[in-house]
Protein backbone atom coordinates (compact mmCIF):
# COMPACT_ATOMS: atom_id res chain seq x y z
CA UNK A 1 0.00 0.00 0.00
CA UNK A 2 1.21 3.31 -0.79
CA UNK A 3 2.14 6.40 1.68
CA UNK A 4 -1.27 7.90 0.82
CA UNK A 5 -3.57 5.14 0.24
CA UNK A 6 -3.09 4.46 3.92
CA UNK A 7 -2.69 7.89 5.28
CA UNK A 8 -6.46 8.21 3.68
CA UNK A 9 -7.61 5.22 4.65
CA UNK A 10 -7.15 7.03 8.27
CA UNK A 11 -8.24 10.65 7.43
CA UNK A 12 -10.79 10.40 10.21
CA UNK A 13 -8.29 9.60 12.52
CA UNK A 14 -5.67 11.97 11.73
CA UNK A 15 -8.08 15.04 12.10
CA UNK A 16 -9.32 13.50 15.96
CA UNK A 17 -5.47 13.42 16.35
CA UNK A 18 -4.88 16.97 15.00
CA UNK A 19 -7.36 18.53 17.57
CA UNK A 20 -5.77 16.45 20.41
CA UNK A 21 -2.43 17.37 19.26
CA UNK A 22 -3.42 20.72 18.84
CA UNK A 23 -2.51 21.73 22.52
CA UNK A 24 1.15 20.44 21.83
CA UNK A 25 1.21 22.85 18.65
CA UNK A 26 0.44 25.76 21.27
CA UNK A 27 3.13 24.89 23.23
CA UNK A 28 5.40 25.13 20.46
CA UNK A 29 7.04 27.76 18.79
CA UNK A 30 5.15 27.47 15.86
CA UNK A 31 2.17 28.93 15.16
CA UNK A 32 -0.95 27.23 13.54
CA UNK A 33 -0.62 28.25 10.49
CA UNK A 34 3.61 27.12 10.35
CA UNK A 35 2.19 23.68 11.83
CA UNK A 36 0.12 23.56 9.03
CA UNK A 37 2.83 24.01 6.26
CA UNK A 38 5.75 21.80 8.45
CA UNK A 39 2.78 19.16 7.98
CA UNK A 40 2.39 19.61 4.37
CA UNK A 41 6.07 18.95 3.96
CA UNK A 42 5.97 15.86 6.37
CA UNK A 43 5.19 11.85 5.12
CA UNK A 44 4.47 9.28 7.55
CA UNK A 45 5.46 5.69 6.97
CA UNK A 46 5.39 2.71 8.96
CA UNK A 47 8.77 1.01 9.85
CA UNK A 48 8.97 -2.65 10.82
CA UNK A 49 5.36 -2.92 9.35
CA UNK A 50 5.78 -6.52 9.27
CA UNK A 51 6.83 -6.96 12.99
CA UNK A 52 3.93 -6.57 15.20
CA UNK A 53 6.36 -5.60 17.93
CA UNK A 54 8.67 -3.03 16.61
CA UNK A 55 6.41 -1.69 14.00
CA UNK A 56 5.70 2.33 14.60
CA UNK A 57 4.92 5.63 12.61
CA UNK A 58 7.46 7.36 12.09
CA UNK A 59 7.63 10.90 10.29
CA UNK A 60 9.67 11.41 6.84
CA UNK A 61 11.05 14.23 7.43
CA UNK A 62 13.35 14.98 4.13
CA UNK A 63 11.23 17.58 2.63
CA UNK A 64 11.05 19.81 6.18
CA UNK A 65 14.10 21.45 5.59
CA UNK A 66 12.88 23.29 2.31
CA UNK A 67 10.34 24.21 3.93
CA UNK A 68 11.32 25.94 6.62
CA UNK A 69 11.94 29.29 4.47
CA UNK A 70 8.45 29.64 4.06
CA UNK A 71 7.77 28.80 7.88
CA UNK A 72 10.44 31.70 8.66
CA UNK A 73 8.91 34.46 6.49
CA UNK A 74 5.77 33.62 8.02
CA UNK A 75 6.85 34.56 11.55
CA UNK A 76 8.56 37.17 10.01
CA UNK A 77 5.24 38.17 8.55
CA UNK A 78 3.45 37.81 11.82
CA UNK A 79 6.20 39.87 13.99
CA UNK A 80 5.20 37.83 16.63
CA UNK A 81 8.78 36.17 16.72
CA UNK A 82 11.26 36.98 19.91
CA UNK A 83 13.00 39.98 18.81
CA UNK A 84 11.18 40.42 15.43
CA UNK A 85 10.04 44.28 14.52
CA UNK A 86 6.01 44.09 13.83
CA UNK A 87 6.68 46.42 11.33
CA UNK A 88 9.29 44.77 9.12
CA UNK A 89 11.22 47.64 10.58
CA UNK A 90 13.31 50.40 8.01
CA UNK A 91 15.60 48.53 6.07
CA UNK A 92 17.24 46.11 9.22
CA UNK A 93 14.59 43.37 8.05
CA UNK A 94 16.18 43.17 4.50
CA UNK A 95 19.74 42.81 5.74
CA UNK A 96 18.59 40.59 8.54
CA UNK A 97 16.80 38.66 6.26
CA UNK A 98 20.46 38.38 3.82
CA UNK A 99 22.12 38.24 7.49
CA UNK A 100 19.74 34.45 8.20
CA UNK A 101 20.06 33.49 4.45
CA UNK A 102 24.28 33.82 4.67
CA UNK A 103 24.43 32.35 8.63
CA UNK A 104 25.79 35.46 9.94
CA UNK A 105 24.80 38.16 11.96
CA UNK A 106 23.65 38.18 15.71
CA UNK A 107 19.73 36.92 15.80
CA UNK A 108 20.51 34.54 12.96
CA UNK A 109 22.72 31.99 14.44
CA UNK A 110 21.62 28.76 14.03
CA UNK A 111 17.82 29.86 13.55
CA UNK A 112 16.70 27.65 10.93
CA UNK A 113 18.39 24.40 11.96
CA UNK A 114 16.78 24.87 15.33
CA UNK A 115 13.44 25.72 14.16
CA UNK A 116 13.91 22.73 11.48
CA UNK A 117 14.89 20.46 14.52
CA UNK A 118 11.74 21.52 16.56
CA UNK A 119 9.69 20.63 13.31
CA UNK A 120 11.21 17.37 12.95
CA UNK A 121 10.63 16.80 16.81
CA UNK A 122 7.24 17.90 16.96
CA UNK A 123 6.51 15.69 14.09
CA UNK A 124 8.17 12.90 15.76
CA UNK A 125 5.63 13.56 18.86
CA UNK A 126 2.34 13.94 16.11
CA UNK A 127 3.17 10.44 14.83
CA UNK A 128 3.66 8.62 18.15
CA UNK A 129 0.36 10.24 19.65
CA UNK A 130 -1.45 9.06 15.73
CA UNK A 131 -0.44 5.50 16.86
CA UNK A 132 -1.45 6.13 19.83
CA UNK A 133 -4.88 6.89 18.75
CA UNK A 134 -4.93 3.69 16.18
CA UNK A 135 -3.68 1.44 19.27
CA UNK A 136 -6.49 3.10 20.93
CA UNK A 137 -9.30 2.91 18.73
CA UNK A 138 -8.47 -0.80 17.50
CA UNK A 139 -7.59 0.50 14.01
CA UNK A 140 -3.25 0.02 14.23
CA UNK A 141 -3.07 -3.97 13.47
CA UNK A 142 -5.22 -3.13 10.40
CA UNK A 143 -3.44 0.05 9.34
CA UNK A 144 -0.24 -1.66 9.87
CA UNK A 145 -1.18 -4.94 7.92
CA UNK A 146 -2.50 -2.74 5.11
CA UNK A 147 0.52 -0.79 4.86
CA UNK A 148 2.32 -4.19 4.00
CA UNK A 149 0.18 -4.83 0.55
Amino acid sequence: MSESDWTDAIVGERMAVDQQFAAEVRDSPFSNQEWGLIMTAAEFDIVDADDPENARIVPNTEKVAGIMPEVEKMERGMGAGPGGSADGGGGDGVFSSVKDALGVGGGGDGGEPDRTEEAEALLERYAEALQEHLVEKGRWEQVRIAYQE
